[in-house]
């Protein structure tokens, strides 16, 4: 390279601007530049959506485009011509993007940029452009970005790595403690993978967790040696913390200046008592922050080959807790009314009862060979699945012995089985 008069251009080798070891990391701030992306196909489609939130003008030129990206034009959030490249394009640009699938359009591409210092990727061939878009991860206001020459499988492994290491802790990116206060986390149905990225982080810097039986025990694993944990469990029918105490620890925990985590199975709304502890650390004055977590009454089925609607099959389902009899003066749920329905019911907490709801809903009208599948555990290895229909669920049951924590999904979907496709996912975990 060398340097030019006022009057001459910039002259680099393109071949050798994005050699592994000369790359230069940095970030660009794009709000209110323009962006020419040329190529319309799924490889633009990836880089878009990070392109468009950084706030750029983004102008793609391409002969066609995925629905996407049409539908990206549609929403006003870039602009698009349906033609082909031609010189000039990238005129007033600031950073452009080759990714046609065409090798001579993306170096003719390179080469216009080359001459009017535009910084340009060439999604084809990384160490043929003048830029190369790093493996990025978003974690609590950062960006994490890695370079490996243009190997992006490499890359993309270790961005991978780090986003995790955050994520769980092992990484500690926080300069300064957590404000005292509490944080409802909802755990997710068992699986510790399935907590909520958000979850997982508060849960790290926790100086002390309140645990629920239901919580994925595998997470209380990864705390640190200093961090507090007091068992919340409810064990049905069984030994329990009462509600009152769970409120008053949550309480005492954040106004002696800690962070605490109320780690819940599921989400911490749905029939998880979440509103009760929101509403005593608020008139308390201690400042609550809510994660919703990834419910049972949904995952648990999906876990299971079970959708809770299909096209053409149920336009409707419901969930319910079996926590207290149909004949119960507390239950506020109308059985006759559920009878009625033809969609899906998912039934929580309903195993130790399963004769009373049953005997309900076939009072009620639903017919006795409506199908019954019931999950315990499920997410877990050690899940286990029970077919039945409605007459005969109850006896099943407890031939089985089937016992909490289980789902009881009742109607068309019940019969669903997806077979290998479950057990890749299990496998997977």
């Amino acid at each position: 390279m060398r340097v030019a008069d006022s009057a001459e251009r910039w002259e680099v080798p393109v071949s050798s601007a994005a050699d592994d070891e000369t790359n230069y990391l940095v970030g660009l701030n794009l709000r209110g530049r323009r962006v020419v992306v040329v190529g319309g196909g799924t490889v633009a489609q990836r880089r878009l959506g990070l392109l468009v939130a950084a706030g750029a003008h983004v102008h793609v030129i391409t002969r066609a485009a995925t629905p996407a990206v049409e539908g990206m034009a549609t929403a006003g959030q870039i602009t698009l011509e349906l033609r082909d490249y031609r010189a000039g394009d990238l005129d007033g640009a600031w950073y452009a993007i080759a990714c046609t699938d065409e090798p001579d359009t993306n170096a003719a591409i390179v080469a216009e940029a080359e001459r009017d210092r535009v910084f340009c990727v060439r999604a084809d061939n990384a160490r043929r452009g003048t830029a190369v878009t790093p493996a990025t991860a978003h974690y609590d206001g950062m960006t994490v970005g890695v370079l490996a020459g243009g190997d992006h499988r490499r890359s993309a492994a270790v961005r991978t790595a780090i986003r995790e290491a955050l994520q769980s802790g092992a990484v500690v990116a926080d300069a300064e403690p957590a404000r005292p206060g509490v944080a409802l986390v909802g755990g997710g149905p068992g699986d510790p993978d399935l907590i909520t990225v958000r979850g997982r982080r508060l849960l790290a810097r926790a100086d002390v967790v309140v645990a629920d039986r239901l919580a994925p025990p595998e997470l209380l694993a990864e705390l640190g040696p200093h961090v507090e944990v007091i068992d919340a469990a409810k064990i049905p029918y069984g030994r329990a913390m009462a509600q009152e105490a769970i409120n008053q620890a949550l309480i005492d925990g954040a106004k002696a200046g800690k962070f605490v985590v109320r780690l819940k199975g599921g989400d911490p709304y749905v029939f998880g008592r979440g509103y009760e502890e929101l509403e005593a650390c608020v008139a308390a004055g201690v400042p609550v922050t809510v994660v919703p977590g990834i419910t049972s009454a949904i995952s648990v089925p999906s876990a299971a080959g079970i959708p809770v609607t299909h096209r053409g099959v149920t336009h409707e389902f419901v969930v319910v807790s079996g926590h207290v009899a149909p004949d119960h003066p507390d239950s506020l749920t109308d059985w006759g009314a559920l009878a009625r329905l033809r969609g899906t019911l998912v039934l929580l907490m309903a195993v130790e009862r399963i004769e009373q709801f049953a005997a309900a809903l076939l009072e009620g009208g639903r017919p006795a060979q409506t199908p019954v599948t019931v999950i315990q555990e499920g997410t877990l290895r050690t899940q286990r699945v029970l077919r039945a229909d409605l007459e005969t669920v109850a006896a099943r049951v407890r031939e089985e012995q089937i016992r909490p924590p289980a789902i009881v999904v009742i109607g068309p979907v019940a019969a669903f089985e997806a077979g290998p496709v479950a057990e890749v996912a299990s496998d997977a975990r």
